[in-house]
């Protein structure tokens, strides 16, 4: 909120109150955003760059090679969706675009097969990938390859024939012992470096699927796939093989509110309403049993609930359900509190996708900010 003299200022529990969702047994309450100017009378809600400075903070609670999980604090649904929309469809991978097939005998058509391929998620040396133009399709007087370079293109091969295994013991029943090449995977497809590309991708960051045990097609004797594959740049928002995200989702961090003491039996029956870790169970201190209107009188060293995790929640609202629980406990979720799940399907490393994200809104806004100014400068 920026600092404004002569406005009345909200006191913290006002504030606390707007920023919570309420989930109520059967409905749910405050879902909108209403911290703009002159939403509420008297009060000042517009927007300050120092005050955002002192309220935002990215905090991570995983963060693996390809798995992250970190929380935005302080921002409008707005800004995190599109953190979300960006991270899905405008950070751009390479996938297979183009299959030449020379021979497919197998059961799976050709499209089929195509598409297949082109769903498998690569990965190689980052430096070559980053630097990758993006490939152009010729036009209808150039030549099929005029636009096809070492810089935009990279050229991959399958080749394989299913045959007899002559050594196969008698009373064996299983194909991939009874044949040669019964099960084609993502491992088979080979890599052929062009031009400059031996510099790049080359040892541990040649080309390769991230997960080399996906099953591509079933053969039998006589059967026979031999392909040819062009990988090319793209996004996310031109076909989902571009997507350098398996999933990119985000929730509210849930808010649980004990508004009554909770003991005994009640406190693990309660603490049972929620997913395990959400709810504690301790004991009354001595200062707590002592401490008038606390609630907690005259039950020492019995166990009470406690909010131990909210984050571990999904806001099941079974608790709700139970009558002697009723106007003891309040459930809400905050605003401004986003719990990101990232998952890179194996190109980018789940927390590069977040900074990336930042620089591509970063790039939207540079754009966008001088069309802004020339409208209002032509009013």
């Amino acid at each position: 909120m920026a600092p404004s003299s002569g406005r009345r200022v909200p006191s913290t529990a006002e504030l606390e109150e707007r920023n919570t969702i309420g989930i109520n047994k059967e409905t749910v309450t405050n879902t909108v955003s209403d911290a703009y100017p002159d939403n509420y009378a008297n009060e000042e809600h517009a927007w300050d760059k120092e005050d955002f400075r002192r309220t935002f903070r990215v905090q991570f609670h995983q963060n693996d090679q390809f798995e992250a999980q970190f929380s935005l604090i302080g921002v409008d649904a707005s800004i995190a969706n599109a953190f979300r929309r960006i991270m899905i469809a405008e950070i751009p991978s390479l996938a297979i675009e183009t299959v030449f097939v020379n021979n497919n005998t197998s059961v799976i058509q050709d499209e089929v097969l195509a598409h297949r391929l082109g769903l498998i998620p690569f990965t190689g040396g980052k430096k070559g990938l980053r630097d990758m133009g993006f490939w152009r399709k010729p036009g209808p007087e150039e030549d099929a390859y005029a636009t096809t370079y070492d810089t935009n293109t990279v050229s991959l091969k399958l080749a394989a024939r299913c045959t007899r295994n002559k050594d196969a013991p008698k009373d064996s029943t299983d194909p991939k012992v009874l044949y040669n090449n019964a099960h084609i995977y993502a491992r088979d497809i080979v890599f052929e470096p062009q031009g400059a590309q031996s510099k790049w991708f080359s040892g541990e960051d040649t080309i390769r699927p991230v997960n080399p045990d996906i099953l591509i097609a079933k053969m039998r004797p006589g059967q026979e796939i031999d392909i040819e594959m062009h990988m090319h740049k793209g996004y996310g928002w031109d076909h989902a093989k571009y997507s350098p995200v398996a999933t990119a989702s985000y929730r509210l961090m849930p808010k649980i509110t004990i508004l009554r003491p909770i003991l005994g039996a009640d406190a693990e029956k309660f603490a049972n309403c929620f997913i395990p870790g959400v709810i504690g169970l301790e004991k009354v201190t001595r200062q707590e049993a002592r401490t008038q209107g606390s609630g907690y009188e005259g039950h020492e060293g019995k166990l009470k609930a406690v909010v131990k995790d909210p984050m571990r929640d999904t806001v099941s609202r079974e608790v709700l359900r139970h009558p002697e629980f009723e106007g003891k406990v309040k459930l809400g979720r905050r605003k401004d509190h986003f719990i990101f799940s990232v998952e890179s399907a194996g190109q980018w490393d789940s927390d590069e996708l977040f900074i990336e994200s930042v620089k591509t809104l970063k790039k939207k806004c540079g754009i966008l900010r001088p069309q802004v100014t020339n409208m209002v400068q032509a009013f």
